[in-house]
């Protein structure tokens, strides 16, 4: 099959690029340096900087997964712009090169995050939780989704990636928390009640290809491992893998100081499900964070 994916070079991109070169698919990459891009991933891979018409009918499958990292920079009103932008115009000339297409793919397959619930309490969500916290994160997502949703091709099924916190060996959150918890300084954040949505790289990668086999999957589906934790389970978890101390507590009127608006990604969460995958027959390798973690951490 033959395969368009934006966003190639970033934690997901890559690891899903390299499973379907593992069978032979082709791929091709929608990106912004082709050189880089070319380096980092495989030379059977195809890079390009720009779409047409052409790109898009010769695509089985489009996989978008394109947008500037959400917590690597302080929210100025321009990185917010920078973190929207990024996501929604891609997402929008995807879509209308989609709905000129002759021979459209069979599947567009589009990015979102479980930010789009907003920050909640412990009730449990699942796809078909409504009941938005409007803030910034639902506002990016939201509008990621609606414009994915504007495609008007009956042939082409759209899929939502509602993704939760990729752990993975290299990069991801893990990579950022790792130095701290291997010095004994790591530790809860806040009250540490919040609840974190996760999900081990292996097992994203599975479900994307998962969603892509089971015909029956469209629309929304949360794309995190079934058990999630506190931030104080997960810590602690973490900690107890790396054999080290979880004394500390960063405050959350620090994080305040230190990140601003941002510092809601950590103070807040949601517990989400994922209802779709696990009722499409979909089964996780690393279900629950100590296992996940003892994969990981080596």
């Amino acid at each position: 099959m033959n395969y368009l994916i934006t966003g190639g070079t970033g934690l997901i991109g890559k690891a899903l690029i390299a499973k379907l070169l593992l069978q032979n698919e082709k791929v091709t990459v929608l990106t912004r340096n082709v050189n880089k891009a070319q380096k980092a991933l495989n030379n059977s891979v195809n890079c390009i900087s720009e779409l047409s018409l052409f790109d898009i009918e010769n695509s089985d499958v489009i996989i978008n997964l394109a947008g500037e990292p959400i917590a690597d920079k302080r929210w100025t009103s321009q990185q917010k712009r920078t973190i929207c932008d990024s996501r929604w115009h891609i997402t929008e000339t995807l879509v209308e090169l989609i709905n000129c297409a002759k021979a459209p793919p069979s599947l567009f397959i589009s990015g979102s995050a479980v930010g789009i619930y907003g920050r909640q309490e412990d009730q449990i969500i699942d796809e078909s939780f409504i009941n938005y916290h409007q803030e910034f994160t639902h506002e990016v997502c939201d509008k990621w989704e609606q414009l994915a949703l504007n495609v008007k091709s009956a042939a082409t099924r759209v899929v939502l990636l509602r993704t939760g916190i990729v752990l993975a060996e290299n990069g991801g959150a893990i990579g950022k928390m790792l130095l701290p918890f291997k010095l004994g300084l790591g530790g809860v954040i806040g009250k540490g009640e919040q609840i974190m949505s996760w999900i081990h790289l292996d097992d994203m990668v599975a479900a994307i290809l998962h969603v892509q086999a089971s015909k029956i999957l469209e629309g929304a589906i949360n794309m995190t491992a079934p058990v999630p934790v506190s931030n104080e389970e997960f810590s602690h978890a973490l900690a107890k893998q790396l054999k080290r101390p979880c004394f500390f507590t960063t405050p959350a009127w620090l994080l305040k100081v230190l990140l601003g608006e941002m510092s809601d990604l950590l103070l807040f969460g949601q517990h989400v499900v994922p209802k779709k995958l696990i009722n499409s027959g979909f089964s996780f390798q690393h279900p629950k964070i100590n296992g996940a973690f003892s994969n990981l951490i080596k």
